[in-house]
């Protein structure tokens, strides 16, 4: 019985944990367990489960006598990691391209390939293999740099930012951005070894992301500076840097 209730708690947090990564879940709003219980067909001790390990890894807020809700997205929170990111990211990812091997360069290309070839969106839903994916050709990037202290750094702040990174599509609204063309002229400035332009391009590419949240949370809601995704009609995908 204990095994079959971590199941159904496995089950309904990573239902959950997809409709927060794809906007059908809004920030702030409230997750509650007789609802989500009857929905999944489960007990309120499972759904209050998922929502523990939810909020465990600051996806879902506890709030005392008020119960469950989605976190609230803050701009002051995006902009500091974006700060962060922007300054380190690149960083490493410079000493890379300069002290990278052979081996390393062949992995980069593997992670590119396996990206390119695995679709965005798989019927204008946010495809949750590509997020995967994209995260592994972002380390694979940075592994060439040879410190790990650095390493660990930039890959924390990238685990930090990971919420913001899945809703800049129905949030942020950049769809006219070219998200396969950026990572091709990321790859590329990788393997002809220009150091420089490689951090360069992925400075662009971080903030990229935040533009469009940072023009939804000032158009929303400017002096608290908090904000959420509106419902949106399918269209093409922004970019998670």
């Amino acid at each position: 019985m204990a095994v079959e209730k971590v199941t159904r708690a496995g089950t309904v947090y990573g239902q959950l944990r997809e409709e927060i990564f794809q906007g059908a879940l809004l920030p702030g709003q409230r997750l509650r367990l007789v609802e989500l219980a009857r929905r999944f067909s489960v007990s309120q001790s499972v759904v209050r489960e998922a929502l523990t390990r939810l909020s465990g890894q600051g996806l879902v807020v506890a709030t005392p006598q008020q119960g469950f809700s989605v976190m609230t997205l803050s701009l002051k929170h995006l902009n500091e990691l974006t700060e962060a990111r922007t300054e380190i990211e690149p960083a490493v990812f410079r000493l890379s391209v300069r002290r990278g091997s052979i081996k390393w360069e062949a992995q980069a290309v593997a992670a590119h390939h396996h990206l390119a070839a695995t679709p965005i969106t798989i019927d204008g839903r946010p495809n949750g293999e590509w997020f995967d994916v994209h995260e592994q050709f972002h380390q694979a990037l940075l592994d060439g740099c040879g410190n790990g202290q650095l390493l660990a750094v930039a890959m924390g702040l990238r685990d930090a930012a990971a919420v913001y990174r899945h809703w800049a599509h129905p949030v942020g609204h950049d769809y006219g951005r070219d998200v396969v063309r950026e990572h091709e002229a990321l790859l590329k400035a990788a393997v002809d070894r220009e150091a420089d332009r490689a951090a360069e391009l992925l400075a662009r590419h971080i903030d990229r992301t935040a533009e469009g949240l940072r023009a939804v949370a000032e158009g929303a809601e400017p002096e608290a500076g908090r904000f959420g995704p509106e419902p949106t009609e399918s269209g093409a995908p922004g970019v998670p840097a």
